[in-house]
């Protein structure tokens, strides 16, 4: 990367030229004004409506006169004051009307930039940029840019942070992509049938309001209770089926793509190295097809979601891509009981099969569901595995574990078990449980180890060659 210019014996990057949004961007600003005025009546509708009751017709279209041209004029202010441009090394948003704020992005500390378009964007052409960045708690983002420029300053971004010079990086373009998994909607939309949360929600959608009103006869409590009911069961039936549609799964040099979405489109980076856990999620009902749903937990980024449904043969494949060498470890075994204690799973450069908890004990600290518990430790990766209806396996990559920390809570310290737990740099946490007391030890003492020594083998955080 092309070092920053001196002037004067202080370092100053080159002078760069400021671009504004596209001319779109007002008509989304302009209801910031009519959106308060609309909050204020929902907050208090009983206020609302003698106000409202008391304005007159023409007071009514003096004051709609008045608020239009206001919001049209707050909405080009604010798309007239808001700059961004691209330096050597950092991203400069310059926004704010009256209370100035100007944001700088090192390209170093990007991790992932995510094009979205919501329905009406795609209608007008264009889209949004959203920035995930190292330390910040929200994505910055800019919206609205034209759908091409948005994807050309993308590449741009992505080629700067990945060490091209300036005078190259707008001239790479963003990396071609291979296609490795579409999931089918009649696939998605069977999958979201087959789930149990559907079937549940919708069951409390359809049962919990006249039971209410057999109990209560008040309307406005069976409409407060059913309300949330049946924005439950939409959002996890008909609202993930809308979000998850034409879900692609692509390869490139900058990480792995999904595109998705039926009204609103959605192109997001998986980037490379920052995957800190993978889980394999079946849900009962999928088991007879073989299918599984593959979730991420990635440093700095809202990606939650990899596969929403495939096979498990394709989703092992897609989950290579992310954790190179991966070998998903094979069905639970009994542990083998020896004068010692429990006998550890044994640790292979490939595969390795999950051992339970030792059933003499863990059936009295967690009857039955003891047995959806299993532990497994490969070459590349810690593996807990839980649940017995809804099973779930977690995959933690060595080189991704923070710490590790045994527990043992009253009961399970009588029947000699105890917790490991193996923290991530998500800021979540994947556990084994109950497994014996010597062999939580050992778990604890052998991946601190492995941790130290995956890091010198890791795949680098930063972003590959391309955009």
């Amino acid at each position: 990367m092309t070092a920053p210019e001196a002037t004067g014996g202080v370092a100053e990057e080159r002078a760069v030229g400021e671009r504004r949004l596209h001319p779109v961007t007002p008509l989304r600003r302009a209801w910031a004004p009519i959106a308060v005025i609309v909050g204020w009546a929902v907050h208090d509708p009983d206020q609302a409506q003698r106000q409202l009751a008391r304005l007159t017709t023409t007071t009514l279209l003096l004051g709609l006169a008045v608020i239009v041209p206001a919001a049209a004029l707050y909405g080009f202010l604010t798309w007239w004051f808001t700059h961004f441009s691209v330096t050597d090394t950092e991203l400069r948003i310059r926004t704010g009307l009256l209370f100035r704020r100007t944001a700088h992005i090192r390209l170093e500390r990007i991790q992932a930039i995510d094009v979205t378009q919501p329905l009406l964007a795609r209608i007008a052409g264009v889209a949004k940029l959203r920035l995930d960045v190292v330390g910040a708690e929200k994505k910055d983002e800019l919206a609205f840019l034209g759908e091409r420029e948005a994807r050309a300053l993308r590449a741009e971004l992505l080629a700067r942070a990945a060490g091209f010079a300036p005078e190259t990086a707008h001239e790479v373009g963003e990396a071609p992509a291979r296609e490795l998994l579409r999931v089918p909607p009649r696939v998605l939309a069977l999958s979201l049938v087959l789930t149990g949360a559907t079937w549940g929600s919708l069951i409390a959608a359809l049962v919990v309001p006249p039971v209410l009103w057999l109990a209560t006869h008040s309307l406005w409590t069976v409409i407060a209770t059913a309300a949330p009911l049946l924005g439950t069961a939409g959002a996890s039936s008909v609202g993930r089926f809308v979000a998850e549609y034409d879900w692609t799964v692509g390869e490139s040099p900058d990480g792995l793509r999904i595109d998705r979405g039926l009204l609103d489109r959605s192109h997001e980076t998986v980037p490379p190295g920052r995957v800190q856990t993978v889980r394999i999620v079946q849900p009962l009902l999928w088991r007879r097809r073989g299918w599984v749903r593959v979730e991420l937990d990635v440093a700095g980024s809202s990606n939650s979601v990899l596969v929403p449904v495939a096979p498990r043969e394709v989703a092992e494949a897609v989950i290579g891509r992310v954790l190179p060498g991966v070998i998903m470890p094979i069905a639970p075994r009994e542990v083998a009981e020896t004068a010692n204690g429990p006998v550890l799973p044994v640790v292979v450069p490939g595969l390795s099969s999950f051992a339970r908890p030792p059933a003499r004990g863990a059936r009295w600290c967690v009857p039955v569901w003891w047995r959806g518990y299993g532990v497994a430790v490969t070459g590349a990766v810690f593996a807990a595995r839980r649940g017995l209806l809804r099973r779930q396996v977690a995959l933690v990559p060595h080189a991704k574990v923070q710490s590790v920390r045994v527990t043992q809570g009253p009961w399970e310290r009588v029947w000699g078990l105890a917790d490991v737990h193996v923290d991530t740099g998500a800021d979540k946490t994947v556990t084994a449980r109950l497994r014996g007391a010597g062999e939580a030890e050992e778990l604890l003492r052998g991946q601190a180890e492995r941790s130290r020594t995956g890091r010198r083998g890791a795949v680098r955080d930063r972003w590959m060659v391309g955009g």
